[in-house]
């Protein structure tokens, strides 16, 4: 244990050297700390260490300097993580409140099966992203992406809010991502730029955004920028699409008799 070394400070704020710390025993004094009260946690040489901030329901926030493993903030109901570097496969899988804010790219799945709650990307993401984000009553996640996404965006989706910005992409250029929303039946997405109906998912529809669409994009897209230093204005003067599921149950025939 002499390699796991925690620096107190006066104001409610604990800084802690990550090295050395196995996934279990850096969350269970990530939740110590948490139940004590403190008020931010700062990890430091954090390198693939799993499930940081797992079934966190404290106002807590805590920021991450290094790659944090798969699923970070799985099942958290409040805490605010932020990821200054990449984060890997699982980023905010099933999360019921609080935000993720990550600061370079994410892996696979990022949102599997959120429903609720906030997560922006900066950069890329994986395959599979926002696959069965759902929502109940005034519960709704949102999911805002800076660059692309590899294929099946959106897949089963039951609900919530995605955006893809798309502003590593080039003038005219269309997104890269195949088979958006195949199996949607809940939930909308947003894309900024072009897209190719053959990338669609068949579930999916197709719609200029209306003014209540505007306010949500105004919303969530002026977050992104005040998180990563964008213009909020130059990113909404560009076209957006609106994609919606055509049915509910898109595989009910399959199954009902």
């Amino acid at each position: 244990m002499e390699n796991k070394v925690i620096k107190r400070t006066a104001s409610p704020i604990d800084r802690i050297d990550a090295t050395g710390f196995s996934s279990r025993e850096l969350n269970a004094r990530i939740r110590e700390l948490a139940h004590n009260g403190t008020e931010r946690v700062e990890l430091y040489n954090v390198y693939g260490q799993r499930y940081i901030g797992t079934d966190l329901d404290r106002p807590i926030e805590v920021k991450i300097f290094g790659t944090p493993g798969n699923d970070l903030g799985i099942f958290m109901d409040s805490p605010r993580i932020t990821v200054y570097g990449n984060a890997q496969d699982g980023c905010g899988n099933t999360m019921n409140d609080g935000e993720i804010v990550v600061h370079g790219h994410a892996g696979d799945i990022a949102g599997l099966s959120a429903r609720g709650g906030k997560i922006f990307i900066r950069d890329d993401v994986g395959y599979r992203t926002g696959i069965h984000m759902k929502e109940y009553g005034d519960k709704k996640p949102a999911l805002v992406i800076g660059g692309t996404s590899q294929d099946f965006l959106g897949e089963y989706m039951a609900g919530g809010i995605l955006i893809l910005l798309g502003l590593n992409l080039q003038k005219e250029e269309a997104h890269r991502t195949n088979f958006i929303g195949t199996g949607m039946h809940g939930g909308v997405i947003y894309l900024r730029g072009s897209i190719n109906d053959f990338q669609l998912g068949k579930e999916v529809g197709t719609a200029e955004p209306e003014e209540k669409d505007w306010q949500i994009l105004r919303k969530f897209i002026s977050e992104f920028a005040d998180h990563f230093g964008y213009n909020a204005e130059e990113i909404l003067e560009h076209k957006f699409i609106k994609l919606f599921p055509l049915w509910l149950r898109p595989y009910g025939r399959l199954y009902a008799y």
